[in-house]
């Protein structure tokens, strides 16, 4: 029985490639065995502070990330805004409105969004905080000096896709670690009058969906997905 090379090829997920092994309670569990928490941050428009409301907010910036005593990554994401649901709701509100002069004014407002979004690009920009959790952290670098029954046995070979302990260990040692620094953040976080929050699973799955899928997120949704696992599997003949 002879074997087509190509749909041998195209079985092979694009998962393969990606450094995304599974995300578990809201945990990003790498391929390698470490892990990451994501934090989504609300923004401040600092064009319409004050010159000394500037100020004050850059110096407590600054302080924040002077008082942390471990790393953290800065994210930020533009993307095209999506004016489609905002638009058909104006259509909505037009459709049911009695008054003439009201209904003119939603019609005139409505050809405005549109003319806009048309001339220039409405770009809508999310802040993300990622907290990792390494792999000296759970344990890899000294996992040949352990103690046997101390820590799950270490897997050497990482070149079949193993993960170096099993999934509920890596989790359970990740959670432990990531609380109190997500804690920390938010108690700093807080004292600027920002907004922030741990992504969930279905919130990740989500940006990574986003992130991976660029083109066509923008007109193919997911809201068939239930968004219990990252995996996409296909079923073939």
């Amino acid at each position: 029985m002879s074997i087509d090379p190509i749909k041998n090829a195209i079985r092979g997920s694009t998962q393969e490639h990606l450094p995304v092994e599974d995300v578990i309670d809201g945990i990003v569990v790498l391929k390698d065995g470490s892990c990451a928490m994501v934090m989504q941050l609300s923004s401040v428009n600092f064009d319409l502070l004050s010159e000394r409301e500037q100020s004050a907010l850059v110096f407590a910036y600054g302080g924040i990330l002077n008082s942390l005593n471990f790393t953290i990554q800065i994210l930020i994401r533009s993307e095209t805004k999506d004016v489609s649901s905002y638009i058909k709701r104006l259509m909505e509100v037009e459709n049911k409105e009695k008054n003439e002069l009201l209904k003119k004014r939603i019609s005139l407002y409505k050809t405005f969004i549109e003319e806009t979004v048309k001339k220039n690009e409405v770009l809508s920009k999310s802040f993300y905080l990622v907290v990792p959790f390494s792999l000296l952290e759970l344990g890899v670098a000294n996992a040949s000096k352990s103690i046997t029954g101390v820590l799950p046995k270490f897997r050497k070979n990482q070149r079949n896709g193993q993960l170096p302990y099993s999934k509920e260990y890596i989790i359970e040692k990740a959670k432990a670690k990531l609380a109190p620094k997500r804690d920390h953040i938010m108690r700093l976080f807080a004292r600027l009058g920002l907004e922030i929050k741990q992504l969930k699973t279905r919130e990740l799955i989500q940006l990574f969906y986003k992130i991976y899928n660029e083109e066509t997120s923008v007109n193919q949704k997911i809201k068939s997905l239930n968004y219990e696992s990252p995996t996409v599997t296909t079923k073939t003949n």
